[in-house]
């Protein structure tokens, strides 16, 4: 009995030992072979980033290769959280801010001033105004939760206290008073509304000078975490040509970073903000490389290269440098010699057997070298530097818009080129009487355009009626937007359809007013200039564009751009021809005659005035059209110029800029080669 119970006791030890050792090994199994990596990791201290790399925006040729916009390198301090005291050492974080705001002062550098709260005097915080838009919304983000938590109704002194107790500033606040506090919360706040981390350093101040950046390397311990990033900035070959074409880049705000962070942008980028930057922005903006940021157990940091950012693609646009120069000059030139203070225009110069814009110029322009430093003043100019007038402005084209209405008239068969209308400078219509500048005796269509007979005109109107008018005026885009691939106006083609928004009603009277360039008529300069060239090429409707191709870094594969295919008006040819003649008559024997004699190349033309009201006085805007040779078109020219009194007093400016086309041969330029470009 006693030997059975042993054998049992014995049996059941051996059973429990190997079902432990059973469980033993099934756990080492899971631990060293099934699940490895898992408890690998666990096991490891070491931690990996990834830290994106600034690519360079691509560079914007003119149409013969030679560069307008270009990258240059330079320094930016950015401060890197791999390096830094962690958020709990606030102190230390405190403290390297400090000694970097001392720097950025002593050096005279430009620093991160996101923050929207200003001082006045010593002690007084508001809020700072840029614009509405802005105001707001810089404001709600800088009360949100992830910022300072602040109910919307917080004042800005509530601001400033929250800043304060978050970043632990207090003793600063102390030492050194409101305005060293409120600098060093710029670069705290900067860190917050950037989401600082290893993964995402923030750059705090940019474009810094060799001193500063010798410091920042010599006093690493008092810097710790300051990294100084050699990152390219926009350079302009020639920063006052083609502003309103070229446009802008900046940073990109929050609102666009949730859009487009989907997209790869990061919230340190920088976006196209106007003009080509940011129509071609998809081309221009390059391919972010990657930094890999290994932390170990020990706290040991490397840091490895392991994707180069690719630079963005070349954009080659359709204006000649050297022309884009010329309409610049004389468009400051005319207007200046109007009013030097109050006078305005623009010029437009279109390749009539493709659409590209040659040149295109708005006066008065500015500086992108002074475009950010300079804002608010510009924004705040009499003239609006900013505002683009050629493909914004809109104006009654006055008599330019004659050229149309013959082509009209003939095309209905309402007049032939020899039906004559008698011009006694007066017109009756519904009790209203209407004048023409001289009493021009018998006219027909040719010499109509010629002495810009506005009786003749008015015939032509009654017979057309507005809407047979207005067919014709959207055939040739009088109304309509070009398809440019910046910001453009649609402008107005006046008839009843218009006058119906408003409840008001459509009367003959504004008819005859529309016929003649007056009435609600408003068009842009390029569409000035687009209908120009359909007359000028027979019949031809092109998109109006600036971008001729884009070129990729890197592969170097040419992409042209995809515009609206071309097409043809419905007007006989022989219609054309007989519009064509009656311009050139314009030319020879017409107003603008005289200053154009000397001239060697022939040209076809148009004048225009329409009247306008400046502090209730009456004045003139001066307008005309051209397109040379003319037999044998390939321009047309479009000139607007505020109160210029009449379209004759603008031929200079066409005259030198045909004549320079011309006479130096611009047109017979070649292309540099596309390899040329990536060098």
């Amino acid at each position: 009995m006693g030997s059975i119970y042993k054998n049992s006791r014995t049996t059941i030890a051996i059973i429990l030992v190997l079902v432990s050792m059973l469980g033993f090994g099934a756990e080492l199994y899971n631990i060293q072979i099934k699940n490895n990596e898992y408890y690998a990791a666990q096991n490891s201290n070491v931690k990996t980033y990834t830290v994106p790399l600034e690519a360079a925006r691509g560079e914007i040729v003119d149409r013969n290769g030679n560069p307008l916009v270009t990258n240059r390198q330079g320094n930016s301090i950015v401060l890197d959280a791999a390096y830094f005291p962690s958020a709990e050492e606030n102190d230390k974080r405190n403290q390297i801010v400090f000694n970097l705001w001392n720097l950025f002062k002593q050096n005279n550098e430009e620093f991160a001033h996101n923050l929207p709260l200003k001082l006045k005097g010593d002690k007084i915080v508001f809020f700072t105004k840029k614009d509405d838009e802005k105001f707001e919304t810089s404001i709600a983000t800088m009360k949100n939760k992830d910022m300072f938590n602040l109910q919307p109704y917080a004042t800005a002194q509530n601001c400033f206290d929250a800043m304060v107790e978050k970043y632990e500033l207090e003793d600063y606040l102390a030492a050194y008073g409101v305005p060293t506090v409120l600098e060093l919360g710029n670069i705290r706040y900067e860190l917050t509304r950037l989401l600082f981390s290893v993964s995402n350093p923030v750059t705090i101040a940019d474009d810094v000078s060799d001193r500063t950046v010798a410091q920042i390397k010599e006093n690493a311990e008092m810097f710790m975490g300051a990294d100084v990033r050699v990152v390219p900035y926009r350079e302009y070959i020639d920063s006052t040509l083609a502003p309103h074409i070229l446009g802008t880049v900046r940073k990109i705000n929050a609102e666009e970073y949730e859009k487009l962070k989907g997209d790869g942008y990061g919230i340190n980028d920088e976006i196209g903000e106007s003009g080509i930057e940011a129509a071609m922005e998809s081309r221009l903006r390059g391919t972010a490389g990657e930094k890999t940021v290994t932390i170990d157990s020990d706290g040991n940091i490397s840091e490895e290269i392991t994707k180069e950012p690719v630079q963005g693609d070349t954009v080659v646009l359709t204006i000649d440098k050297d022309l884009q120069k010329i309409a610049q000059n004389q468009l400051r030139k005319v207007c200046r010699s109007v009013d030097i203070t109050h006078s305005t225009g623009a010029v437009v110069v279109e390749d009539v057997n493709s659409g590209e814009v040659l040149a295109a110029a708005s006066y008065p322009t500015f500086d992108l070298n002074d475009y950010y430093t300079h804002y608010q003043e510009l924004t705040k100019e009499r003239n609006t530097p900013l505002y683009n007038r050629f493909a914004m402005g809109t104006y009654a084209p006055g008599s330019t818009f004659k050229p149309m209405m013959s082509l009209a008239a003939l095309e209905e068969g309402v007049i032939d080129e020899h039906t004559t209308f008698s011009c006694g400078q007066y017109y009756e219509i519904a009790g209203h009487t209407f004048k023409c500048t001289h009493a021009h005796g018998g006219e027909n269509v040719r010499t109509a355009l010629r002495d810009s007979c506005n009786i003749f005109f008015y015939n032509c109107s009654r017979r057309l009626g507005i809407d047979r008018m207005n067919t014709y005026g959207k055939m040739v885009g009088l109304g309509e937007k070009t398809g440019v691939e910046i910001p453009e106006a649609k402008g107005i083609l006046a008839g009843p359809e218009y006058r119906k928004r408003f409840g008001t009603f459509w009367a003959p009277g504004d008819t005859v007013q529309a016929a003649i360039g007056q009435s609600d008529n408003l068009f842009t300069p390029l569409q000035l200039c687009n209908y120009t060239a359909i007359i000028a090429n027979g019949g031809t409707k092109y998109q109006v564009h600036f971008v001729k191709s884009s070129i990729s870094r890197s592969t170097g594969v040419v992409k042209e751009p995809d515009l609206a295919p071309a097409t043809n008006i419905s007007v006989k040819s022989s219609n054309i021809k007989i519009v064509q003649e009656g311009m050139r008559l314009v030319a020879t024997d017409g107003g603008p005659s005289l200053a154009l004699a000397d001239l060697k190349t022939k040209v076809a033309c148009k004048t225009g005035t329409s009247q306008v009201v400046v502090k209730g006085a009456k004045h003139n805007n001066g307008f005309l059209i051209t397109f040379a040779p003319y037999d044998n078109p390939e321009i047309s020219v479009a000139t607007a110029i505020e109160l210029a009194g009449s379209g004759t007093s603008t031929v200079t400016m066409t005259k030198a800029i045909i004549n320079y086309i011309y006479n130096h041969n611009t047109h017979e330029k070649q292309a540099q080669g596309y390899s040329y470009l990536l060098t």
